[in-house]
């Protein structure tokens, strides 16, 4: 789904789970300010409220494969909540398509792949979201989310970011989180301001072109 990320730095693992910073080799800039972040690693802290109440509903296989189809309707009765045509948009339909696949491919690693429909006020459905793929070798995952554009600029964003956040932190096995975010895309650069991220590369991405890599220690939030 991404590219190789060209990084102006990068977290290492501590043997208790929490990255620490390390020195790097890349001729773009010194990795200070990934020292500073990671010191904070060591106090967790609780997460803020989203200024939008949400709730996450899984969308398993069936309900994917029925908007591949184009079945709102029996995609909706399948996750239990009235999906929108903001689901079978063409890109949407690339990524359902994408999210099979790697189903198929690996199983055993399912709850980190299927995506969830955000659901917010009144019970209407105003996203979508999820983590890209299971936790790496160094414990990175890389979150993913779009908000309908009924329904932008309204908190919805940031409120789904907070509980990416703490489902991430709630996981002993993940210590970094990915966000990637095309560099003109100044709504989603300021959803996750204020989160302790810090832009360690940029990387080209098939679908969506240039990219911004930024990563924040797991272990700076406290997943209650």
């Amino acid at each position: 789904m991404t590219a190789n990320v060209h990084r102006v730095g990068w977290w290492t693992v501590s043997r208790g789970g929490c990255p620490t910073a390390s020195k790097s080799l890349d001729t773009f800039g010194s990795v200070g300010e990934h020292a500073q972040v990671t010191a904070e690693a060591d106090h967790r802290r609780p997460l803020p409220r989203g200024p939008k109440h949400i709730r996450f509903v899984e969308l398993a296989g069936g309900a994917m494969s029925a908007l591949l189809e184009g079945d709102l309707s029996g995609a909706s009765r399948t996750a239990g909540v009235s999906l929108t045509e903001y689901f079978v948009t063409d890109r949407a339909r690339w990524l359902w398509q994408f999210r099979l696949d790697q189903l198929a491919a690996d199983p055993g690693h399912a709850r980190w792949m299927v995506p969830r429909a955000v659901v917010g006020d009144k019970g209407l459905v105003v996203g979508h979201a999820g983590f890209h793929g299971p936790p790496d070798e160094v414990g990175m995952v890389e979150i993913g989310y779009s908000v309908a554009p009924d329904f932008r600029r309204q908190g919805y964003a940031r409120s789904t970011l907070i509980e990416l956040l703490r489902r991430a932190a709630a996981e002993t096995a993940v210590t970094t989180v990915r966000a990637t975010i095309s560099p003109d895309n100044v709504a989603s650069l300021a959803t996750i301001s204020g989160f302790g991220f810090v832009e360690v590369g940029e990387q080209w991405d098939e679908e969506d072109g240039l990219e911004l890599v930024f990563e924040v220690s797991a272990c700076r939030f406290s997943p209650a």
